[in-house]
Order: structure tokens, then sequence, then C-alpha cells
């Protein structure tokens, strides 16, 4: 529904907005994974990144969840993780069909070390886009990234 106070270029400049996002993730996702260190793919360190961030130890669900995957792709990302001893996954203790996964230090490393790998790209492009009008998007990307995750299906 379009409020009528909006002017009609609204939803297209909308869109235009969404669309620059899922072009620059695109864009930086395929950067990112080319200097991925640990033959990680940008699955497992979204993963890594993930676990690093929110802590814990979170079930295969709602990990697979948090990614928007399905649970078998998310059960494959794990246990490539895990042979590699990046994560341990082990029984629910309330649910013992359920499967905990916990960083381990050596994901904690491997998570470190990609983002060390990331960083000079990342310095790269703080000479075009100044990095301190990227910090300053920081709150508007966050307040959107809350209501997204609010109002999944």
């Amino acid at each position: 529904m379009t409020n009528t106070a909006d002017p009609p270029e609204t939803g297209p400049a909308l869109f235009r907005f969404f669309n620059e996002i899922g072009i620059i993730a695109q864009l930086s996702g395929h950067a990112i994974e080319r200097v991925l260190p640990h033959e990680l793919k940008m699955a497992h360190f979204s993963v890594l990144n993930h676990l690093a961030r929110l802590g814990g130890e979170p079930s295969l669900v709602e990990i697979a969840r948090a990614m928007q995957v399905t649970k078998g792709a998310m059960t494959n990302t794990i246990a490539r993780l895990e042979q590699r001893g990046f994560v341990a996954v082990t029984p629910d203790s309330r649910d013992r069909r359920s499967k905990r996964v916990r960083l381990t230090e050596a994901g904690l490393e491997a998570r470190d070390n990609a983002v060390a790998a990331i960083a000079p790209q990342l310095l790269d492009l703080a000479k075009s886009v100044s990095a301190p009008d990227m910090i300053d998007a920081l709150p508007l990307l966050e307040k959107i990234r809350q209501y997204l995750d609010a109002h999944r299906p």
C-alpha cells in the first residue's frame, strides 16, 4: 500500500534503493569469496561470521532460517565446517533429535583470518567512498535489516 502523501516516484526510487543493495551484495560477495582463506566459500564464511557475531549455540534450523536456506543446505554447510574443525555439532540437551552448533576457537580464528583477508579490499573501497560515509550509513542499514528480520515469512 502506497502512502498517498508520497510522490509517485517514491515507489521506483525505493525499488532502485533495494536493487542497489542487491547488486552491492552480489558484487561484494564475489569479491570477498576470491580472497577467503582456508578454501572457504561465502556460505561458510557467512555461517562463521553469524556464529561469531551472535555467539551461543543455535540449532541447525535457527541458522538455516537466519541464512534463508533449507535445513538440508545448512546441514551440508555445517558438515563441511565441522570436518575442518571450525564448528562443533552436539545433540540438543532438551530435544535429542535437534543439533546445536558452536563456533570453535579454530572457527573464530578462520573467521578473523577471513575478515583480515577482506580488509585490503575494504580499504581500497574507502579511497573512493569515504569510510565515514559508509559508517554513517550503518544505522539506516541496520534498521532495514532489523525490519526485514522481524517481518520474514
